[in-house]
């Protein structure tokens, strides 16, 4: 028997639909992404994640050969390999093409030929500001600093010793597998932006969208297992804040309820910019809502109105129904951007505890650590 696949050793599966979700209008370009689990083995649980092995975009690794005054086909060997493989492929599938070090700026120093070179790199390592020295190498892939200092030329082994692995991205899976026992459904918002004055990209969300091919068995995948996830009593209620592509484990919650005929009530806040570009799986809420298995759903939609509104402003509107529910035993749930909507959930969250539960702010801190530890307030943020 074949040995199962997981990080170590992924299964190659077809990636069998791709759609766009947010209207062409939209500024965030957020897709639908089918994979077909069909001869792996594999399955997985509402609230799992699915680990995608991407390969950098080739005009990217073209690009950086080119700066960098390589043919790509020189022969390196990538630590912890055994074999030998061209500079191009090791570029390619291997090697992340971002996140340079200051060993690496210290390295193209210690090579550069040109002084005007050599100095703009002393100046850039031995910058006293630590947050302006921060700023100048975040800005910055390998590709920039060879464009600015053109007279440094490490040898290809020398380059690629200074970078790190590709990763695995890990995305939330947003379908359900009650309904789709073989295929798992992602949630994407493709990466996008301009950075030190050239264009950048993400490289999964990038894959996925652009070079991915569809229905050919080679996306390499496995599934990660998570603590998040649906109560294991199918009539507690179940409150869901996901804006965004926060919201894929919620699809996958909502619509294995549904098919499974569970008895629970489900409670959506979703928020994004614009309700006519945004709203993602309309449709499928207004369908949910209708059949009466989406009890409530909550939206904020921050660009459609003067005044910004997100997902925590309509938990305070709601915050004497909200306390209702989690007194009558509900679950709490969010996902998405740890730094901001996370940050800001939890503190309108301990707000309404505080003021609901008539609790002053040490005490709701505590009732809200204990929620925690119930397992009652979980988190899949990023």
């Amino acid at each position: 028997m074949s040995a199962p696949f997981d990080k170590n050793n992924p299964f190659l599966a077809s990636l069998v639909d791709r759609r766009r979700l947010s209207s062409p209008a939209s500024q965030k370009d957020t897709q639908h992404f089918s994979v077909s689990l069909a001869g792996s083995g594999l399955t997985y649980k509402c609230g799992d994640s699915l680990g995608v092995f991407p390969t950098n975009n080739p005009s990217a690794v073209l690009a950086l050969l080119k700066a960098a005054g390589f043919t790509g086909d020189e022969q390196v060997t990538v630590p912890k390999d055994l074999s030998s493989i061209s500079l191009r492929q090791a570029l390619s599938t291997r090697l992340a093409l971002n996140g340079p070090t200051y060993k690496f700026a210290q390295l193209l120093h210690d090579r550069a030929t040109d002084a005007a070179d050599k100095d703009r790199l002393a100046a850039a390592i031995g910058e006293a500001d630590p947050e302006k020295k921060k700023a100048w190498m975040e800005q910055r892939e390998f590709l920039d600093l060879f464009l600015e200092h053109p007279s440094a030329r490490p040898s290809s082994q020398e380059l690629i010793e200074l970078m790190r692995k590709l990763m695995p991205r890990l995305y939330s899976i947003s379908s359900a597998p009650s309904k789709y026992p073989q295929e798992i459904h992602l949630t994407v918002a493709v990466v996008r932006y301009e950075s030190n004055g050239r264009p950048r990209e993400g490289v999964c969300s990038s894959y996925l969208a652009d070079r991915a091919r569809m229905n050919e068995p080679d996306l390499p995948i496995f599934v990660a297992d998570s603590h998040f996830g649906l109560p294991a009593d199918d009539n507690i209620p179940v409150i869901m804040v996901g804006p965004g592509t926060g919201v894929a484990p919620f699809r996958s919650f909502v619509m294995d309820r549904a098919a499974r005929g569970a008895k629970g009530s489900n409670w959506l806040f979703f928020g994004d910019q614009h309700k006519d570009h945004d709203f993602l799986y309309a449709d499928e809420w207004s369908e949910y809502q209708r059949a009466g298995v989406l009890t409530r759903l909550d939206t904020a939609f921050s660009r459609d109105q003067a005044a910004k509104v997100y997902v925590q402003d309509r938990m305070r509107e709601s915050a004497t129904e909200l306390w209702k529910w989690i007194q009558q035993g509900a679950y709490f749930y969010v996902c998405g951007d740890a730094k901001r909507m996370a940050k800001d959930v939890d503190a309108a969250l301990h707000s309404i505890v505080a003021e609901q539960g008539s609790l002053t702010p040490e005490a709701a801190v505590e009732w809200v650590k204990q929620f925690k530890k119930d397992g009652r307030y979980q988190r899949d943020v990023y």
